[in-house]
């Protein structure tokens, strides 16, 4: 059984801690998540140098353990609420939870914000004006792969809880 209350808020609760943890790295140094920007802007500016890439490592660890442990122990509270929910509401509830960061980020960080408002702290310095922060279908397909995560990650989540 889902309790989609409990999915939602903690749903909200990843979106609002990923998305704050997204936007304080983008604030700091925009080039600490170039990986992440379209191929024509990366071209245009330099790769990261040595320094660059060990932040980007020590920034992305907590951030995966930040996407990866909410939906766990989401999902593990919510079989600790029901006793034995059965396999299918457990990868529901984990898939759910991960979902809906993924939609909040495409929703608001990147449509609204990238394409629609793209404000400076966004932006790498030296591709200012590019057309390509403003490319909604880019989002879109990272969306989709951002689901396909959800699926994989909501299906070991819910195995990992089912097994506890």
């Amino acid at each position: 059984m889902l309790n989609i209350g409990k999915l939602i808020l903690d749903g909200g609760l990843l979106s609002v801690l990923a998305s704050a943890y997204i936007l304080a790295v983008l604030y700091v140094n925009p080039r600490l998540m170039l990986q992440n920007y379209r191929e024509d802007i990366q071209s245009r500016v330099p790769e990261k140098d040595e320094r660059e890439k060990r932040i980007t490592l020590l920034i992305g660890a907590p951030f995966m353990l930040l996407v990866v442990l909410v939906p766990f122990l989401s999902t593990l509270s919510l079989k600790n609420q029901l006793g034995e929910p059965g396999f299918i509401a457990l990868f529901l509830h984990a898939f759910g939870v991960a979902f809906i960061f993924n939609l909040v980020d495409l929703f608001i960080l990147d449509w609204l914000l990238f394409c629609l408002w793209t404000p400076r702290f966004i932006v790498v310095p030296g591709t200012e004006g590019m057309p390509a922060y403003k490319d909604p279908i880019y989002h879109l397909k990272k969306a989709l792969n951002g689901t396909v995560i959800s699926i994989v990650a909501g299906l070991v989540i819910a195995f990992l809880v089912w097994l506890c």
